[in-house]
């Protein structure tokens, strides 16, 4: 099986109470496709600008990552994100940001690409999000992600987004404001009747959750003892939820909910180093030994 991402590929500016660091590799789409492609096949559908690095193409493809979808445009920049964390790592703070190339793009899937049967839309406009789907041939499985500023600018496209794909992927704020309620089982609820079918709450420390209609499963996140910095972490725990599954080729309770067990581990590893440094080292057996040990850990 294969798996397909549309999202940002970017530059960050990320500063945290343990460092500093200055147009590292970033993006939602990029995380999601780093973990993701431990696990399964993954392609992007992104853009770049004429600053972006041939060392960061050759990072991704030798991560085995496809880039037939990657657009260069070679009359503006990559897109740029500068923001800080302060002693509370779960909320980011932009000091700013230059949409550059997103200011101009619109997805284009290419035609080989098309059949790809499991689908992640990650952090982009709904309207983006939408013209992806539509490019698509029969998707067996595909969910979104979102966040406030679509939530708040573009909601009737959202609600388009939510009807057309099987479930969302957001963290607790983002859910509280989408659905009005500050309780998460309530906020799910609200959820489904959206049309998401499927809502899987991140709750950054404190774990995440899942819920599909009539059933629901909470999970803690795994124990990581220092949090360097946690930019990419909700992408990379989508990446590693959404490779489980296309690698399993399965979307029932049962299959989710290990896979939100695959995406906790790959969030626990992106967040103890600046942008991918962590995440390089990240192979097969060692997903597998931190896995073995979130099993133990959430097991009586």
């Amino acid at each position: 099986m294969s798996l397909l991402v549309l999202g940002s590929v970017a530059f960050d500016d990320v500063k945290t109470p343990s460092g500093y660091r200055e147009r590292v590799l970033g993006g939602s789409a990029t995380y999601f496709a780093w973990c993701s492609a431990l696990l399964v096949r993954t392609d992007l559908i992104a853009v770049v600008g004429r600053d972006f690095p041939a060392e960061f193409r050759d990072l991704l493809k030798g991560r085995g990552v496809g880039l037939d979808g990657l657009v260069t445009m070679a009359d503006t920049d990559t897109f740029h994100w500068s923001g800080r964390y302060g002693d509370d790592l779960n909320v980011a703070q932009t000091n700013w940001v230059k949409l550059n190339v997103l200011g101009k793009w619109k997805p284009a899937v290419p035609e080989a690409l098309r059949d790809h049967t499991y689908v992640f839309l990650a952090n982009d406009s709904p309207t983006n999000q939408l013209a992806t789907l539509a490019q698509m041939k029969r998707p067996k499985f595909v969910l979104c992600d979102t966040r406030d500023m679509w939530i708040q600018e573009q909601r009737a496209a959202l609600e388009e987004v939510m009807h057309q794909t099987d479930g969302i992927v957001l963290n607790d704020g983002e859910a509280r404001l989408l659905s009005g309620e500050s309780n998460l089982i309530r906020a799910a609820h609200r959820l489904h009747d959206l049309g998401s079918h499927i809502a899987i709450i991140k709750k950054g420390e404190h774990g995440a959750f899942l819920s599909i209609e009539g059933k629901g499963y909470a999970l803690p996140a795994y124990p990581v003892p220092e949090v360097v910095d946690p930019t990419g972490a909700g992408d990379s725990f989508a990446g590693g939820l959404m490779g489980y599954v296309a690698h399993a080729d399965r979307t029932d309770f049962a299959t989710l909910k290990h896979a939100m067990l695959a995406g906790t581990i790959t969030a626990s590893f992106c967040v103890e180093d600046f942008s991918l440094d962590r995440l390089k080292s990240l192979d097969r057996p060692t997903f597998e030994r931190r896995l073995a040990e979130l099993k133990e850990f959430v097991t009586l």
